[in-house]
């Protein structure tokens, strides 16, 4: 990037009217979000057109799947921190070195899947459930996707290299070509279509690691084609201990963010499925469906985080109030939009997954109780974003840590020995209301780091 470049986009940051900017760096990042959100409703939809116990197995894969897509982004995330780092100081050789190294870390996140998952996915699925259907399907489905990860995690390291050298839009096109690709390939590969077997479970795996490894070919092409910022050297390939602990000084809190929601949902399934599977496969939708109502504010995040930490820097604190102002309201707003559908249409939605008269009386008052908790949420995740944003990313982990782990596990824990699985679910707007309660402390806290006329 050029030098002029790079001053009309910093004036830009520093300038343009919040609201406009706001809108023009969220945009992107709500589309790609949203078709990623779409192509997890499609996948466990189409699966669950096989049986109730396909559908579960794949609920109860998605903790480790989860935790897979938390070390490929965390990583990702101290790669762009090194390597913006390194640009913006001049320093190439450091910079085409941290991009290369990327690379070696992709492939090590890739063995060590492999081994995970040839030695622990049964017992993985076994810690939730006892039944062999689902542990067979729920076998199947995750060594497939650990096996093959090697697309999933190159294409997290091209596409976090195009975003670190400000190649956004290169990203988002690898992400969204990837997921639709995964949604045309489902039902052809579970149903047998055009002439090709009929592989149920595993069909919806291999369609999920061939989209990835579409992602990532683009994610190659483009970093080799269009990103001139970085050069790539197989002598450049092997780390050394200064770019490792740079990378997961800033990576390792950040797997641990994810990681958590892990832990959480790996439990509740334990204390769901003392009651019935049926209730594990209603939490899988529910988590599907979710990310339809929290993508758009994870892109909208993104965008609302450079532009905190840059008028930070300009130590321009009305400009950062109306961007946490304008973000708080967009969230609240998208979360009313989702718990009006949760509350109003709960079995249109539970009817894209085939549910069952069983499975709709389970889950009809589930997602009405769990969107509850969707009127506080908007402003805790953006709360979550600031922290980050000005430098005290610590905050976001304890709120993360509270909610999931010290105030909602045991909530449920306690609720699920009263014997009524509709308790159960009231574990989620109570820990909610424990987080906005840490938000706002943390948030009176920060604003004081923002008032630099006390300085």
């Amino acid at each position: 990037m050029s030098s002029a470049a790079a001053e009309t986009r910093e004036n830009r940051m520093g300038t343009m009217p919040v609201r406009k900017l706001l809108v023009s760096m969220s945009i992107p990042m709500m589309i790609s979000m949203l078709v990623q959100a779409l192509y997890n409703i499609v996948d466990s939809a189409f699966v669950a057109q096989i049986n109730e116990n396909a559908l579960s197995a794949v609920s109860l894969a998605f903790p480790m799947q989860n935790f897979m897509i938390a070390v490929g982004t965390g990583t990702g995330v101290g790669v762009n921190a090194l390597l913006s780092k390194s640009l913006g100081a001049k320093k190439q050789e450091l910079a085409d070195k941290t991009a290369n190294v990327s690379l070696f870390l992709a492939g090590m996140n890739w063995l060590f899947f492999i081994v995970v998952g040839l030695l622990f996915t049964r017992v993985f699925l076994r810690g939730q459930t006892d039944i062999p259907e689902i542990i067979g399907y729920g076998t199947t489905y995750l060594r497939i996707c650990m096996l093959c990860s090697f697309g999933l995690y190159m294409q997290f390291a091209f596409e976090r290299l195009l975003q670190a050298t400000g190649r956004t839009v290169y990203s988002m096109v690898t992400q969204i070509v990837g997921a639709v690709i995964n949604i045309i390939m489902d039902p052809i590969l579970i149903f047998g279509l055009f002439g090709f077997p009929a592989l149920g479970v595993a069909g919806a795996a291999i369609a999920t690691i061939f989209g990835q490894f579409v992602g990532m070919t683009l994610g190659f092409y483009f970093n080799l084609k269009i990103n001139t910022d970085i050069h790539f050297s197989l002598k450049n390939i092997l780390p050394n201990r200064f770019i490792l602990k740079s990378i997961y000084t800033v990576a390792i809190p950040s797997i641990l963010m994810v990681s958590i929601g892990s832990v959480m949902i790996f439990f509740l399934n334990r204390i769901l499925a003392g009651f019935t599977t049926t209730a594990v496969a209603v939490f899988g939708v529910y988590f599907k469906l979710q990310s339809f109502i929290f993508m758009p504010i994870f892109g909208l995040n993104n965008g609302m985080i450079p532009i905190i930490a840059y008028n930070y820097g300009a130590r321009k604190r009305e400009r950062i109030l109306e961007t946490i102002k304008l973000s708080v309201i967009a969230a609240v707003c998208i979360m009313l939009l989702g718990l009006l559908t949760f509350q109003l249409l709960p079995d249109r939605l539970l009817g894209l997954f085939n549910a069952s008269e069983y499975m709709l009386q389970i889950g009809i008052p589930a997602l009405r109780i769990i969107s509850i908790s969707f009127l506080l949420a908007g402003y805790s995740v953006v709360c979550c974003a600031v922290f980050q944003a000005l430098g005290n990313g610590i905050y976001s982990l304890i709120v993360s840590i509270a909610r999931q782990i010290v105030v909602l596990l045991p909530v449920a824990y306690l609720l699920a020995r009263l014997g009524d699985l509709n308790k159960v679910w009231f574990s989620y707007p109570i820990a909610e209301i424990a987080c906005v309660f840490i938000c706002t402390v943390f948030m009176k806290m920060i604003m004081k780091k923002i008032d630099f006329a006390k300085e």
